[in-house]
């Protein structure tokens, strides 16, 4: 007998001893894994992509002295970042889930004590964001319902532009409000030279100086101050659509044929580990028994 035969001999002997045990496990694979992968709903994906425009205030790049900005500037690195973060904010997450009812969706009960942590958990699970390969933004949504799915990526890539609109808002708000006072401030101090100088008649030369300068002061801070109304009150585009968000007609999840084949293995495995096990057993009782 070969050192070959030897080696096989065993593996031989063990699979004609347990092939009928093993066909049975196998065969239990097979059903148990396509019940399960029938039984799992079904899940949709949708999925929008954009670049994000650049974040320079338009009116800076276009008003400006020195045209440093260009505001056709779009999928910088920065810019996908500040995206990004904007769309996997809880701000974002909190909109969409009230938007959509997602608790209601979810089948997550009201009264339930951990319902929020239940929401943001599956929110995340079926909500993606990621950054593509040439600095664009994908946003993909799974969902059972593969409407949902595309309704929900949209609104998602529709809600960034007002909440990044939004942040541009009231910071000119703040901006133009400082810019007025700040005005209106230098305004009456010009007020106040200007009646001095109809009062101080050996003093003209200088206090004519003075009014100049601040006149000049008030001017660059007028020319501000039309900047960012113009900022506050015209909406800009933070994004250029590239593909938008459609109804799947094809499940992405589960894949069925990859459950039944891993089910079947497993159970497989399992039984002939268990095999294994039993004989190692079986023979180190009969060792004992012959010592």
């Amino acid at each position: 007998m070969t050192n070959m035969q030897k080696k096989t001999n065993p593996t031989l002997r063990f699979l004609c001893k347990w092939w009928k045990v093993m066909v049975i496990a196998l065969t239990i694979g097979v059903v148990g894994s396509t019940v399960t992968a029938f039984l799992i709903k079904p899940m949709y994906k949708s999925t929008a992509v954009f670049l994000p425009t650049s974040s320079n205030r338009m009116t800076k790049a276009i008003l400006g002295d020195r045209y440093t900005y260009d505001f056709l500037d779009y999928g910088d690195e920065e810019n996908c970042e500040y995206a990004i973060q904007v769309l996997s904010s809880q701000t974002m997450r909190d909109t969409v889930c009230s938007r959509f009812n997602l608790l209601t969706h979810y089948a997550i009960s009201p009264d339930d004590p951990h319902k929020l942590y239940k929401l943001n958990k599956n929110y995340k699970g079926n909500v993606t964001v990621r950054r593509t390969d040439y600095l664009g933004v994908e946003v993909s949504v799974m969902d059972c319902d593969p409407q949902w799915a595309a309704d929900i990526a949209n609104f998602i890539v529709t809600y960034y532009d007002t909440l990044c609109t939004r942040v541009q808002h009231e910071r000119a708000c703040d901006a133009h409000e400082l810019l007025v006072s700040t005005g209106n401030a230098l305004q009456e101090e010009i007020a106040c030279l200007e009646d001095s100088l109809s009062r101080n008649a050996h003093q003209q030369a200088s206090l004519k100086d003075l009014i100049t300068e601040e006149c000049g002061r008030l001017a660059l801070i007028k020319s501000y101050e039309a900047v960012t109304k113009a900022d506050m009150e015209t909406p800009v585009c933070h994004r250029f659509m590239l593909d938008k968000a459609s109804v799947s007609d094809k499940k992405a999840y589960p894949k069925r044929i990859a459950i039944i084949a891993a089910g079947t293995l497993g159970a497989l495995l399992l039984c002939i580990a268990v095999l294994v096990v039993l004989e190692y057993v079986k023979n180190e009782d009969l060792r004992i028994k012959e010592d």
